[in-house]
Protein backbone atom coordinates (compact mmCIF):
# COMPACT_ATOMS: atom_id res chain seq x y z
CA UNK A 1 0.00 0.00 0.00
CA UNK A 2 2.97 2.75 0.97
CA UNK A 3 5.17 1.09 -2.05
CA UNK A 4 1.66 2.02 -4.28
CA UNK A 5 1.51 5.52 -2.75
CA UNK A 6 4.95 6.41 -2.89
CA UNK A 7 5.38 5.30 -6.38
CA UNK A 8 1.83 7.11 -8.28
CA UNK A 9 2.98 10.20 -6.41
CA UNK A 10 6.14 10.42 -8.15
CA UNK A 11 4.35 9.50 -11.49
CA UNK A 12 1.49 12.09 -10.98
CA UNK A 13 4.44 14.66 -10.74
CA UNK A 14 6.57 13.69 -14.00
CA UNK A 15 2.84 13.00 -16.28
CA UNK A 16 2.07 16.21 -14.78
CA UNK A 17 4.91 18.07 -16.21
CA UNK A 18 5.05 16.74 -19.84
CA UNK A 19 1.06 17.33 -20.06
CA UNK A 20 1.01 20.66 -19.47
CA UNK A 21 4.43 20.98 -21.63
CA UNK A 22 2.81 19.24 -24.59
CA UNK A 23 -0.83 20.12 -23.99
CA UNK A 24 -1.40 15.96 -24.82
CA UNK A 25 -4.62 15.19 -23.96
CA UNK A 26 -3.58 11.30 -23.39
CA UNK A 27 -0.86 12.65 -20.95
CA UNK A 28 -3.08 14.20 -19.02
CA UNK A 29 -5.73 11.58 -18.80
CA UNK A 30 -2.74 9.36 -17.41
CA UNK A 31 -1.79 12.65 -14.87
CA UNK A 32 -5.25 12.52 -13.50
CA UNK A 33 -5.27 8.58 -13.33
CA UNK A 34 -2.21 8.56 -11.04
CA UNK A 35 -3.49 11.43 -9.61
CA UNK A 36 -7.03 9.58 -8.59
CA UNK A 37 -4.54 6.99 -8.05
CA UNK A 38 -2.63 8.83 -5.30
CA UNK A 39 -5.82 10.43 -3.64
CA UNK A 40 -7.75 7.12 -3.74
CA UNK A 41 -4.76 5.12 -1.80
CA UNK A 42 -4.28 7.55 0.89
CA UNK A 43 -8.05 7.01 1.64
CA UNK A 44 -7.47 3.24 1.36
CA UNK A 45 -4.70 3.76 3.88
CA UNK A 46 -6.77 5.90 6.67
CA UNK A 47 -9.93 2.98 6.46
CA UNK A 48 -7.24 0.54 6.71
CA UNK A 49 -5.99 2.62 9.93
CA UNK A 50 -9.43 2.85 10.88
CA UNK A 51 -10.39 -0.73 10.78
CA UNK A 52 -7.95 -2.05 13.12
CA UNK A 53 -9.25 0.04 16.12
CA UNK A 54 -10.49 -2.43 18.70
CA UNK A 55 -14.21 -2.48 19.77
CA UNK A 56 -15.93 -0.48 22.20
CA UNK A 57 -18.74 0.62 23.72
CA UNK A 58 -19.97 2.61 20.61
CA UNK A 59 -19.16 -0.29 18.67
CA UNK A 60 -19.06 -3.71 19.85
CA UNK A 61 -18.12 -5.23 16.79
CA UNK A 62 -15.28 -3.36 16.26
CA UNK A 63 -14.15 -1.04 13.11
CA UNK A 64 -13.75 -3.69 10.39
CA UNK A 65 -16.18 -1.85 8.41
CA UNK A 66 -14.12 0.93 8.14
CA UNK A 67 -11.86 -0.43 5.85
CA UNK A 68 -15.11 -1.28 3.32
CA UNK A 69 -16.70 2.42 3.38
CA UNK A 70 -13.32 4.11 2.90
CA UNK A 71 -12.88 1.70 -0.27
CA UNK A 72 -15.96 2.56 -1.43
CA UNK A 73 -15.93 6.54 -1.71
CA UNK A 74 -12.01 5.72 -3.15
CA UNK A 75 -13.85 4.23 -5.97
CA UNK A 76 -16.32 7.05 -6.07
CA UNK A 77 -12.93 9.33 -6.40
CA UNK A 78 -11.43 7.14 -8.93
CA UNK A 79 -15.16 7.59 -11.19
CA UNK A 80 -15.63 11.03 -10.97
CA UNK A 81 -12.34 12.49 -10.49
CA UNK A 82 -10.46 9.63 -13.03
CA UNK A 83 -13.23 8.16 -15.14
CA UNK A 84 -15.31 12.02 -15.17
CA UNK A 85 -12.71 14.70 -15.73
CA UNK A 86 -10.58 12.69 -17.95
CA UNK A 87 -13.04 11.40 -20.40
CA UNK A 88 -14.82 14.99 -20.34
CA UNK A 89 -11.49 17.06 -20.89
CA UNK A 90 -10.45 14.45 -24.05
CA UNK A 91 -13.97 14.65 -25.49
CA UNK A 92 -13.51 18.38 -25.48
CA UNK A 93 -10.33 17.87 -26.64
CA UNK A 94 -11.99 15.93 -29.96
CA UNK A 95 -14.55 17.80 -30.71
CA UNK A 96 -12.84 21.42 -30.26
CA UNK A 97 -9.65 20.46 -32.08
CA UNK A 98 -7.80 22.42 -30.02
CA UNK A 99 -5.20 19.42 -28.98
CA UNK A 100 -2.81 20.24 -31.88
CA UNK A 101 0.27 17.90 -32.54
CA UNK A 102 2.83 18.61 -29.67
CA UNK A 103 4.41 14.96 -29.48
CA UNK A 104 7.56 14.75 -27.77
CA UNK A 105 9.84 12.37 -27.30
CA UNK A 106 10.05 12.98 -23.15
CA UNK A 107 6.27 11.88 -22.90
CA UNK A 108 7.38 8.37 -24.15
CA UNK A 109 10.32 8.21 -21.46
CA UNK A 110 8.01 9.04 -19.17
CA UNK A 111 5.51 6.67 -19.82
CA UNK A 112 8.60 3.82 -19.76
CA UNK A 113 9.63 5.08 -16.31
CA UNK A 114 5.71 5.23 -15.50
CA UNK A 115 5.07 1.47 -17.23
CA UNK A 116 8.44 0.30 -14.36
CA UNK A 117 7.04 1.81 -11.44
CA UNK A 118 3.11 0.82 -11.71
CA UNK A 119 4.60 -2.53 -12.47
CA UNK A 120 6.71 -3.28 -9.64
CA UNK A 121 3.90 -1.73 -7.75
CA UNK A 122 1.37 -4.11 -9.24
CA UNK A 123 3.94 -6.99 -8.40
CA UNK A 124 4.11 -6.19 -4.63
CA UNK A 125 0.45 -5.80 -4.48
CA UNK A 126 -0.33 -9.20 -6.26
CA UNK A 127 1.99 -10.97 -3.83
CA UNK A 128 0.44 -9.21 -0.44
CA UNK A 129 -2.78 -10.39 -2.08
CA UNK A 130 -1.99 -13.60 -2.88
CA UNK A 131 0.12 -14.05 0.35
CA UNK A 132 1.07 -17.80 0.29
CA UNK A 133 -1.62 -18.77 -2.10
CA UNK A 134 -0.57 -20.18 -5.71
CA UNK A 135 -1.29 -16.95 -8.61
CA UNK A 136 -5.19 -17.77 -9.59
CA UNK A 137 -8.45 -16.41 -10.41
CA UNK A 138 -8.95 -17.69 -6.53
CA UNK A 139 -6.99 -15.30 -5.17
CA UNK A 140 -9.33 -12.54 -6.27
CA UNK A 141 -12.36 -14.29 -4.65
CA UNK A 142 -15.24 -12.70 -2.68
CA UNK A 143 -13.21 -12.72 0.61
CA UNK A 144 -10.23 -10.87 -1.02
CA UNK A 145 -9.29 -7.53 1.11
CA UNK A 146 -11.40 -4.81 -0.86
CA UNK A 147 -8.39 -2.31 0.04
CA UNK A 148 -5.90 -4.32 -1.44
CA UNK A 149 -7.34 -5.79 -4.16
CA UNK A 150 -8.22 -1.80 -4.82
CA UNK A 151 -4.05 -1.12 -4.94
CA UNK A 152 -4.35 -4.59 -7.57
CA UNK A 153 -6.94 -3.31 -9.64
CA UNK A 154 -6.05 0.41 -9.65
CA UNK A 155 -2.22 -0.83 -10.33
CA UNK A 156 -3.50 -3.45 -13.01
CA UNK A 157 -5.38 -0.14 -14.64
CA UNK A 158 -2.76 2.07 -14.61
CA UNK A 159 -0.02 -0.92 -16.27
CA UNK A 160 -2.96 -0.56 -18.83
CA UNK A 161 -3.21 3.23 -19.00
CA UNK A 162 0.47 3.12 -19.59
CA UNK A 163 0.21 1.17 -22.70
CA UNK A 164 -2.37 3.20 -23.86
CA UNK A 165 -1.35 6.28 -23.85
CA UNK A 166 2.04 4.76 -25.29
CA UNK A 167 -0.05 3.63 -28.32
CA UNK A 168 -1.76 6.82 -28.52
CA UNK A 169 1.80 8.95 -28.73
CA UNK A 170 2.94 6.16 -31.34
CA UNK A 171 0.03 6.97 -33.52
CA UNK A 172 0.22 10.90 -33.14
CA UNK A 173 3.77 10.19 -33.96
CA UNK A 174 3.31 8.09 -37.04
CA UNK A 175 0.26 10.03 -38.44
CA UNK A 176 1.12 13.35 -36.99
CA UNK A 177 -2.55 13.41 -36.29
CA UNK A 178 -3.62 14.30 -32.70
CA UNK A 179 -7.01 12.89 -32.77
CA UNK A 180 -5.37 9.88 -31.38
CA UNK A 181 -3.95 11.45 -28.40
CA UNK A 182 -7.49 12.29 -27.60
CA UNK A 183 -8.87 8.71 -28.19
CA UNK A 184 -6.01 7.51 -26.07
CA UNK A 185 -7.38 9.72 -23.16
CA UNK A 186 -10.81 8.57 -23.74
CA UNK A 187 -10.03 4.87 -23.18
CA UNK A 188 -8.21 5.54 -20.29
CA UNK A 189 -11.27 6.92 -18.77
CA UNK A 190 -13.00 4.42 -19.79
CA UNK A 191 -10.48 1.79 -18.29
CA UNK A 192 -11.38 4.07 -15.25
CA UNK A 193 -14.77 3.99 -15.08
CA UNK A 194 -14.76 0.25 -15.10
CA UNK A 195 -12.25 -0.45 -12.48
CA UNK A 196 -14.51 2.18 -10.02
CA UNK A 197 -17.77 0.38 -11.09
CA UNK A 198 -15.68 -3.28 -10.05
CA UNK A 199 -14.76 -1.58 -6.87
CA UNK A 200 -18.21 0.02 -6.06
CA UNK A 201 -20.07 -3.25 -6.43
CA UNK A 202 -17.38 -5.46 -4.73
CA UNK A 203 -17.57 -2.91 -1.59
CA UNK A 204 -21.07 -2.31 -1.60
CA UNK A 205 -21.59 -6.08 -0.39
CA UNK A 206 -20.03 -5.53 2.73
CA UNK A 207 -22.20 -2.08 3.53
CA UNK A 208 -24.78 -3.78 3.02
CA UNK A 209 -24.40 -6.74 5.26
CA UNK A 210 -22.29 -9.74 3.20
CA UNK A 211 -23.30 -12.89 4.53
CA UNK A 212 -20.76 -16.25 5.07
CA UNK A 213 -20.73 -18.51 2.25
CA UNK A 214 -23.40 -21.07 2.04
CA UNK A 215 -21.39 -24.27 2.53
CA UNK A 216 -19.61 -22.76 5.72
CA UNK A 217 -22.95 -21.98 6.91
CA UNK A 218 -23.89 -25.53 6.48
CA UNK A 219 -21.07 -27.00 8.26
CA UNK A 220 -22.00 -24.52 11.58
CA UNK A 221 -25.31 -25.62 11.61
CA UNK A 222 -24.07 -29.14 11.08
CA UNK A 223 -22.43 -28.51 14.43
CA UNK A 224 -25.29 -27.03 16.23
CA UNK A 225 -26.77 -29.92 15.85
CA UNK A 226 -24.98 -32.41 17.00
CA UNK A 227 -25.28 -31.02 20.46
CA UNK A 228 -28.08 -32.89 22.53
CA UNK A 229 -29.47 -30.04 23.19
CA UNK A 230 -29.96 -28.25 20.01
CA UNK A 231 -33.33 -30.00 18.32
CA UNK A 232 -33.75 -27.28 15.84
CA UNK A 233 -31.93 -24.40 14.25
CA UNK A 234 -35.07 -22.24 13.85
CA UNK A 235 -33.23 -18.89 12.07
CA UNK A 236 -29.19 -18.61 11.24
CA UNK A 237 -28.09 -14.97 10.28
CA UNK A 238 -24.79 -14.09 9.49
CA UNK A 239 -22.99 -10.81 8.46
CA UNK A 240 -19.16 -10.16 7.67
CA UNK A 241 -17.55 -7.17 10.28
CA UNK A 242 -14.18 -7.05 8.93
CA UNK A 243 -12.34 -9.25 6.22
CA UNK A 244 -12.95 -13.00 6.11
CA UNK A 245 -14.26 -12.41 9.71
CA UNK A 246 -17.96 -12.85 11.21
CA UNK A 247 -20.88 -12.55 13.27
CA UNK A 248 -23.71 -15.20 13.20
CA UNK A 249 -27.15 -14.94 15.20
CA UNK A 250 -29.08 -18.35 15.28
CA UNK A 251 -32.54 -19.22 17.37
CA UNK A 252 -32.86 -22.83 17.87
CA UNK A 253 -35.18 -25.08 19.49
CA UNK A 254 -33.66 -26.15 23.32
CA UNK A 255 -33.97 -29.77 24.61
CA UNK A 256 -33.15 -29.12 28.28
CA UNK A 257 -33.18 -32.87 29.15
CA UNK A 258 -29.46 -33.85 28.45
CA UNK A 259 -28.56 -30.99 31.35
CA UNK A 260 -31.73 -32.50 33.37
CA UNK A 261 -29.99 -35.39 33.52
CA UNK A 262 -26.18 -34.06 34.43
CA UNK A 263 -27.29 -32.89 37.43
CA UNK A 264 -29.35 -35.99 37.90
CA UNK A 265 -25.87 -38.33 37.28
CA UNK A 266 -23.90 -35.98 39.52
CA UNK A 267 -25.61 -37.57 42.34
CA UNK A 268 -26.65 -33.95 44.17
CA UNK A 269 -30.35 -33.92 43.63
CA UNK A 270 -30.86 -37.76 44.93
CA UNK A 271 -28.80 -36.61 48.35
CA UNK A 272 -30.98 -33.66 49.23
CA UNK A 273 -34.16 -35.42 48.00
CA UNK A 274 -33.26 -38.43 50.55
CA UNK A 275 -32.62 -35.51 53.27
CA UNK A 276 -36.04 -33.67 53.18
CA UNK A 277 -38.22 -36.46 51.77
CA UNK A 278 -40.69 -36.48 54.01
CA UNK A 279 -40.89 -32.82 54.58
CA UNK A 280 -42.64 -30.67 51.71
CA UNK A 281 -41.99 -27.61 53.25
CA UNK A 282 -37.78 -28.45 51.86
CA UNK A 283 -39.11 -30.17 49.39
CA UNK A 284 -40.37 -27.07 47.47
CA UNK A 285 -37.45 -24.84 48.72
CA UNK A 286 -35.31 -27.68 46.73
CA UNK A 287 -37.32 -27.19 43.77
CA UNK A 288 -37.22 -23.54 43.70
CA UNK A 289 -33.23 -24.05 44.25
CA UNK A 290 -33.04 -26.41 41.42
CA UNK A 291 -35.25 -24.13 39.41
CA UNK A 292 -32.42 -21.38 39.90
CA UNK A 293 -30.12 -23.94 38.97
CA UNK A 294 -31.28 -24.15 35.69
CA UNK A 295 -30.44 -20.63 33.78
CA UNK A 296 -27.03 -21.13 34.82
CA UNK A 297 -26.75 -24.29 33.11
CA UNK A 298 -28.22 -23.62 30.07
CA UNK A 299 -26.44 -20.23 30.15
CA UNK A 300 -22.80 -22.13 30.57
CA UNK A 301 -23.91 -24.54 27.99
CA UNK A 302 -24.71 -22.44 25.37
CA UNK A 303 -21.35 -20.69 25.93
CA UNK A 304 -19.72 -23.92 25.37
CA UNK A 305 -21.48 -24.29 22.05
CA UNK A 306 -20.41 -21.18 21.25
CA UNK A 307 -16.78 -21.35 21.81
CA UNK A 308 -16.96 -24.72 20.20
CA UNK A 309 -18.30 -22.62 17.05
CA UNK A 310 -15.25 -20.10 17.08
CA UNK A 311 -12.78 -22.58 17.67
CA UNK A 312 -13.88 -24.97 14.95
CA UNK A 313 -14.45 -22.20 12.26
CA UNK A 314 -11.66 -19.30 12.98
CA UNK A 315 -13.73 -17.24 10.68
CA UNK A 316 -16.32 -16.28 13.56
CA UNK A 317 -15.92 -13.81 15.71
CA UNK A 318 -18.61 -13.71 17.52
CA UNK A 319 -21.98 -16.18 18.00
CA UNK A 320 -24.99 -14.97 19.51
CA UNK A 321 -27.47 -18.12 20.32
CA UNK A 322 -31.11 -17.26 21.16
CA UNK A 323 -33.18 -20.15 22.25
CA UNK A 324 -36.94 -20.01 20.53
Amino acid sequence: MVAALIGNTFVTVIKGFIALSTGSASMFAETVHSFADTLNQTLLLVGLKRSKKPEDHTHGYGYGIERFFWSLISACGILFIGAGVTIYHSVDSLLSGSNLYTFSFQSLIVLFFALLIESTTLFIAIKELKKNEKFSKKIFNAEADPITLAVVYEDSAAVIGVFVAFSAQLLMFFTKNSIYDSIGGIVVGFILGILAITLIVKNHKYIIGKSINEKTKEDIIEVLLEDPCIEKIVEFKSVAVDIGKYRIYTSVEWNGTPLYEEIYEAGDLREEFENIKNDFKEFTKLMFKTTDRIPRLVGAHIDKIEKNIVEKFPEILYVDIEIN
